[in-house]
């Protein structure tokens, strides 16, 4: 089992070298890597991110086959089928860190300030199901008193969403919440730069 501060220097590293085009020589890919993972995967972290093509983890990250949990879905939202996901990584691999990744110019995030902004229905019940879960935590940024221009909302949709899902599963699993308590589990959030290839982990105070 890896502990979640060394996952976090793995992630950090790794993404470091993707941010700076040194992807790690090591033949993580080849054959005899995958005939070693026949036997079973021990990731050593979750990644909960979006659907977006452009931020595929195990690049942003440089990690190989059998490094990382990836679970997708727009808008990096959480439904049940995606904590009983972690649920799984977490109980069946001791995997002790989640992370949940939002990007800059997420699609998700933007049409739902579209839909709070200027109304109307989204194209198909499936499509409002995500705008639905991403709304209550963008709907304060809309209603303030004070409000920022379209680059900075967008910012600040993103980190928001960000931190509703990883609060969701720190405390909408009982699972999840004991092994946070009791086996060093840890939850937190990041967001990928599209323009820089960055990823800004925050909320770490505890790692």
């Amino acid at each position: 089992m890896i502990p979640a501060a060394e996952a976090l220097v793995r992630l950090r590293a790794g993404n470091e070298r993707f941010a700076r085009d040194a992807r790690n020589p090591e033949p993580l890919l080849g054959h005899s890597h995958r005939e070693e993972l026949l036997g079973g995967q021990s990731p050593f972290a979750i990644v909960l991110g979006c659907s977006d093509s452009r931020v595929p983890a195990e690049l942003v990250f440089d990690q190989g086959i059998g490094a990382l949990f990836v679970i997708r879905v727009a808008g990096n939202i959480v439904a049940p089928s995606l904590v009983g996901s972690v649920e799984f990584a977490v109980s069946q691999f001791n995997t002790r860190l989640v992370v949940v990744l939002g990007h800059t110019r997420c699609g998700a995030i933007q049409a739902t300030l579209n839909e709070l902004e200027r109304g109307g229905a989204s194209p198909s019940r499936n499509i409002y199901s995500i705008v639905n879960r991403i709304r209550p935590s963008i709907e304060p940024l809309i209603e303030a008193s004070t409000r920022p221009d379209h680059e900075t909302l967008m910012h600040l949709a993103v980190r928001a969403n960000v931190r509703a899902s990883v609060n969701h599963l720190r405390h909408g699993s009982e699972l999840l919440e004991q092994s946070i308590l009791q086996d060093g589990l840890r939850v937190i959030g990041a967001e990928y730069s599209l323009e820089t290839g960055v990823v800004d982990f925050f909320d770490v105070d505890d790692l």
